[in-house]
């Protein structure tokens, strides 16, 4: 949602009050979503103005400043869940409503009084969850298909009475209705139904279509126009032979009381599967004496009979005589319809039904009269003939056409069935409870790899007759067997007819990740019935290679539904509200006759209105158009659109006179048009196509709008795409963009939001559809998105707000989703130089009135003149010049360490490569004055040939370096070594430190620290060591054995470097933040463990606060550490960037990734190094004081002279002279004055005098 503040805060975190959010929130008018709001971030209250400019690096595509408690750094889903989303004053997308599978439509509903119910939600899922905000147990709601959002009361109202899914809705004002349209049946109807104000569902005069509706319009002319996958009006209906389906009773579990003692006809089982109509021991069952009783199954799934076929005893004169049929477990006493075999006259029953002992009658059929659902019935027998009451068999019938899973639910063999239901199972299958389910159902555990061979399950119907059928698969929800973290995908394929040419393939991928039962249409065609030759088959098999560790694989049912229809229709359908549908008549409407013009098997996908015209989009030809056509309601004329376009139109979107339009082609019907592929815009003024950029290099599913600050403070409109393609194709000067199957294009600029080199946001995921409020403010998303408030790659800079540096570094290479969350991993773990990725290290370089950012790592960026690898040197001075350090260094080495010193660049890392002609290793220089290499140190070799670090010894000319290397050229040099730039050589750094090395820091300039795996005199392990220059020793840091593994990151803890925070990865695998106590190390204090497993620590901090936190005992409350990295905290998750006050963890930078990986922050620097305050030390009190007194002396001094200028001045104004000084003034000439009237004077007010 989008509101009117200010994007982005600055780094302070100046936040805005819950009251000023809510305030704002709640006054934009007739907004959807004026109820929903976010909570402030406390303030960080970061200190940044006597550090110059500062500056963030990393491996990140989006970053932005943790502001508000909604925000997260979690990928976007590909589970296929998707939310209902509003963006935050800052612009991030943040989650309202969570549902288990895809949201496809929206619409907000507004009754004809006025009144604003809310928004209705349609798509796949099966569940919604309000928004927690971290706190209390979710809310997940069973909601099926659709539901009613309210913004006001942040309420959802389940619209109960679909099953199945939903892709179209039409919020109608006028007739105080919705319209839904998809693949679902509800009340009477199918793929078609009303939702009307006040009332509910209701059934729509022609009861809905024979196939899926995908769109639904309304007409200028207030019609309603359905589009979709359908050739007629029809709902479900009966097969032509009824009661076809036999339900296995062998496979339930028998009851009955009381039953006879006599041997062989006690059991109740005896009479499942007997079909003889004779009596004998095993055949009957026969209750005690001269008593009533019951006989009872319970099944393991459930059933619609709509036939029971008794066979009664007449054993020895005994026999039932009046029962009754009661359900369960609703405990229903079911009506009955059946024959009297006397009169031979339709007849009802219900608590005593008769069954006849005339022994000439094998048996007796009873109809039910309500189809209901159950699992379990009892017959209850009332009276009896002669002793007892029993049955010699009895047979469950039903129309409902399954293939089950557990293939004891399908019919049985004894039904002597040439074509019985059946399933074939193969691989690690298991039988899972029903739980909450209409059925129990298999389950299969299966471990990575995943293949589409690890399990399979063969689905065989009994399909009688040939007919269109709708063929759904049933999958049991996740939450009632708590499997939903290792649900994946699965994958439907099979022939429904012998002909291949008479219907497509079944060919479906479908998630499992629903929390409750659902089912999914998998086919919508003719299915041909069972032969020798032929029979119709559904396969079900994981989809090869997900990406989890173990695959929960379920499977319950399939069912297959006959259609009638009334045909006629071909894809396009037009409804007038309130009248009755002529079915003999369809050619009265010019929308009816547009479809009946396009070919056989067509499809409409999508429909938009624009004034009288109606813009039809899908999978269709006609003699005049292809794809894509208009037509005007008002004057019933079509429109060609160029005669359309060369391939399959999947969405559309109007904005003013441009449609947007996504799908499956390349160019228009009639002429060649560059740059139309698979995304275009029709100008519906100007009747002409034109690209978006070149396209994307694969399908789009989706064209959806949504707004966005593109140059000022007015949101616009741009337009976003999904689909199955991974590029935004070249065009003009802009190169080829990887990405997820998404990009936004922003017609304002005529680009592609990642080629605009602007102060944007970063977006990606999948946005199926939106709700747009032009003012930005009330704004309604659905989808699964992640976004930043900058979109900026591996560097940012950062101050009041977070700033884009004027570099273009590139997107790494098309990303792999299979295995890129291990390869994130791996990238972000410290001290590996060949996974780091992004930008590793940076500084700004002043010295000699230059204006240099160096930056360093693992990346490739657009250079003034070229590519440039993994160093890069931008010159402020020469308009930004970008320049790096040539061909000679190869492009897979990584930059890990930097620094400047009398104008030599000195880069470390795993750096190779050949300079003027001589080989280098690990570190290479550069002379930034002439910007040209200078004589090369030695190659470092030995270990990993990899420098980490480089620390420079103050008053001197060395240049220290540590890692993981032997020797310096041929000097033996483990760990570390320095490089005299007076000298020009390698030089030893002591001889008793063996090695990698992650970390240097000077304490002083004659106290080295070094960080990392290390062994002192070849024996001692240490994790820090310590070194003086002036004995050339090392030694253990004080208390180090109190380190739990090797040290990666290190930095000062105190202005006097004495303290210092050290961070690293214990034995354990864990990551350990600790800090020394003592200005000698002496002792050490763990923040404990409150890093959650996965952390990657890449760098640490001291930052100065403008406000005090509270007071704790490791850090000054003046100051805060600053932790970079991947920080997971607990309640929260992963944070690129996290404030530590001694107490508390606060996550403070978020970022993003392409690829759908989560970011990493590896260092922040600065221009000035002032992190302790100004100069970095605190002056000694007696020099405070004297610099006191000698200001107050100074401010005395002012006063006197400002007192003595005042006095002058008045003096002047009052006309005083000089007194006379010659001897004759001094003699007889002065009068003398009586002191009383010079001490008179004294008291007389001078108002013309200045007064102090």
């Amino acid at each position: 949602m989008r509101l009117p503040f200010r994007r982005r805060n600055d780094a302070r975190g100046q936040s805005l009050s819950p009251i000023s959010v809510l305030l704002t929130l709640s006054s934009v008018a007739l907004s959807p979503v004026t109820a929903i709001s976010f909570t402030p971030a406390p303030a960080t209250n970061l200190d940044l103005k006597d550090l110059g400019r500062v500056a963030l690096a990393g491996d990140f595509s989006g970053i932005s400043l943790f502001q508000f408690e909604e925000q997260n750094e979690q990928p976007f889903t590909t589970n296929g869940s998707q939310s209902l989303m509003a963006r935050m004053p800052n612009g991030i997308f943040s989650p309202v409503v969570t549902a288990d599978a895809t949201i496809l439509a929206m619409c907000t509903f507004v009754e004809g009084n006025g009144k604003e119910d809310g928004v209705i939600i349609g798509g796949n899922f099966t569940s919604l969850q309000l928004r927690t905000n971290g706190s209390g147990s979710p809310d997940i709601r069973e909601s099926k298909a659709i539901a009613l959002f309210n913004p006001n009361t942040s309420s959802i109202e389940t619209l109960s009475g679909l099953e199945g899914q939903v892709y179209a809705v039409l919020c109608d004002r006028d007739t105080n209705s919705v319209y839904v349209g998809g693949n679902f049946v509800g009340k009477d109807s199918r793929n078609a139904i009303a939702w009307v104000g006040g009332q509910g569902w209701t059934d729509l005069p022609f009861r809905g279509f024979n196939g899926p509706v995908n769109s639904i319009t309304k007409a200028s002319n207030g019609h309603i126009i359905y589009g979709g996958s359908f050739t007629g009006l029809g709902n479900a209906t009966a097969p032509t032979e009824r009661d076809g389906q036999v339900i296995n009773l062998s496979s339930a579990t028998i009851s009955a009381s009381p039953s006879t003692t006599r041997d062989g006809f006690s059991d109740p089982k005896n009479i499942v599967c007997s079909t003889s109509g004779t009596d004998g021991a095993g055949k009957t069952w026969l209750l005690q004496d001269n008593s009533p009783g019951f006989w009872q199954a319970k099944f393991r799934h459930g059933f619609r009979p709509t036939k029971l076929r008794l066979y009664n005893t007449h054993l020895d004169g005994a026999g039932t005589k009046t029962w009754r049929f009661t359900a369960l477990p609703i405990n229903g006493i079911m009506n009955m319809t059946y024959v009297d075999p006397v009169t031979n006259k339709n007849a009802t029953c219900t608590s005593e039904c008769p069954l006849s002992n005339n022994q000439t009658i094998k048996f007796q059929d009873f109809h039910f009269i309500n189809v209901i659902g159950m699992n379990e019935f009892r017959i209850d027998i009332s009276d009896y003939y002669g002793n007892g009451g029993g049955l010699n068999g009895i047979e469950l019938f039903g129309d409902d056409i399954f293939s089950y899973a557990i293939n004891d639910f399908n019919e049985p063999t004894c039904a002597n069935l040439k074509f019985k239901s059946s399933s074939t199972a193969t691989g690690p299958w298991q039988v899972t409870p029903s739980h909450q389910s209409t059925a129990e159902y298999l389950t299969a555990q299966i471990s990575a790899p995943i293949t589409d061979t690890s399990a399979k399950i063969v689905f065989s119907p009994d399909i009688r007759e040939s007919g269109f059928y709708s063929v759904n698969l049933y999958t049991p929800g996740c939450l009632q067997d708590d499997t939903c973290s290792s649900r994946g995908q699965v994958h439907l394929s099979g022939q429904m007819t012998a002909d291949p040419t008479k219907s497509g393939p079944v060919d479906q991928t479908l998630y499992q990740t629903n929390n409750f039962d659902k089912y999914d249409q998998i086919y919508n065609g003719m299915v041909d019935a069972s032969s020798s030759s032929f029979r119709p088959q559904i396969t079900l098999t994981p989809v090869a290679g997900q990406d989890l560790a173990s695959l929960t694989l379920v499977a319950q049912s399939i069912a297959f539904t006959l259609i009638n229809s009334t045909g006629g229709l071909n894809g396009l359908f037009e409804y007038t509200p309130g009248q009755h549908v002529n079915v003999s008549d369809f050619t009265a409407s010019a929308v009816n006759r547009l479809g009946s013009s396009f070919s056989g098997k067509s499809a409409v996908n999508t429909l938009a209105t624009s004034g009288d015209t109606v813009f039809v989009g899908g999978n269709f030809t006609s003699p005049s158009a292809e794809h894509v056509v208009a037509l005007n309601t008002k004057d019933s004329t079509n429109k060609t659109l160029d005669g359309g376009l060369n391939g399959e139109v999947q969405s559309m979107i109007l904005d003013g006179n441009t449609l947007y339009v996504g799908g499956s082609f390349n160019s228009t019907s009639e002429k060649p048009v560059d740059g139309l592929n698979n995304v275009a815009a029709y100008d519906t003024e100007k009747n002409t196509w034109s690209p978006l950029g070149a396209g994307v290099n694969g399908k789009v599913m989706r064209v959806v709008g949504l707004t966005m600050n593109i140059t000022g403070s007015t949101p616009e409109f741009v337009v976003s795409v999904n689909g199955d393609f991974d590029e935004l194709n070249a065009f003009d000067k802009n190169p080829a963009v990887s990405v997820t199957g998404f990009g936004i294009w922003v017609p304002s600029q005529k680009n592609w939001l990642q080629n605009i080199d602007l102060q944007l946001e970063s977006v990606d995921g999948v946005l199926s559809t939106s709700i747009l409020d032009r003012s930005g403010s009330g704004s309604l998303y659905a989808g699964s998105l992640v976004s930043s408030t900058l979109g900026m790659r591996d560097i940012a800079g950062l101050g009041e707000t977070l700033s884009r540096l004027p570099v273009k570094i590139q997107a790494p290479s098309k990303p792999s989703s299979s295995n890129s969350l291990a390869k994130r991993d791996s990238s972000i773990s410290a001290g590996s130089a060949d996974s780091l990725q992004g930008v590793v290290t940076g500084i700004f370089d002043q010295e000699n009135k230059r204006n240099l950012t160096i930056l360093g790592g693992h990346f490739t960026a657009n250079g003034s003149e070229s590519a440039i690898n993994n160093l890069l040197i931008m010159d402020g001075k020469k308009n930004n010049e970008i320049s790096g350090l040539g061909d000679g260094i190869s492009q897979d080495s990584t930059v890990m360490a930097l620094v400047v010193h009398n104008d030599i660049l000195f880069a470390g890392g795993n750096i190779t490569g050949t300079v003027n002609g001589n080989e280098v290793k690990a570190l290479v220089t550069y002379n930034l004055a002439s910007m040209s290499f200078s004589s090369q140190p030695p190659s470092l070799n030995g270990g990993d040939g990899t420098v980490s670090s480089i620390a420079v010894r103050d008053g001197t000319d060395d240049v220290y370096v540590g890692g993981s290397f032997t020797q310096a050229g041929s000097l033996d040099c483990p760990g570390v070594c320095f490089f005299s730039t007076s000298s020009s050589q390698w030089q030893q750094a002591g001889q008793n430190l063996g090695g990698t090395v992650n970390t240097l820091l000077w304490v002083d300039e004659n106290l080295l620290l070094a960080g990392g795996n290390l062994t002192i005199n070849n024996t001692a392990s240490a994790y820090l060591a310590t070194y003086d220059p002036k004995t050339l020793v090392w030694d253990a840091y004080p208390d180090a054995g109190q380190l739990p593994g090797p040290v990666e990151v290190l930095t000062a803890g105190t202005s006097d470097n004495k303290q210092i925070w050290v961070s690293g990865t214990s034995s354990n695998g864990s990551v350990y933040l600790m800090k020394s106590e003592k200005d000698d190390g002496s002792s050490w204090h763990s923040v404990g463990q409150t890093l959650q497993p996965g952390t990657k620590i890449r760098g640490l901090q001291i930052f100065q606060l403008s406000q005090s936190h509270d007071k704790h005992s490791l850090i000054d409350d003046k100051e805060v550490l600053m932790v970079t990295g991947h920080i997971v905290l607990p309640d929260f998750g992963s944070a690129s960037g996290v404030l530590f006050d001694g107490a508390n963890f606060r996550p403070y930078i978020l970022t993003t990734n392409s690829g759908n990986t989560p970011g990493s922050l590896a260092v922040v620097f600065s221009e000035k190094q002032n992190f302790f305050g100004k100069d970095g030390k605190h002056l000694p009190l007696v020099f405070v004081v004297l610099i006191g007194l000698g200001i107050s002396l100074a401010l005395m001094l002012l006063i006197v002279v400002a007192g003595l200028i005042l006095d002058r001045i008045r003096k002047k104004r009052e006309g005083y002279v000089p007194a006379p000084t010659s001897m004759y003034d001094r003699g007889s000439g002065i009068q003398r004055i009586p002191p009383h009237e010079l001490l008179e004077g004294l008291s007389k007010s001078r108002s013309g005098a200045p007064q102090m």
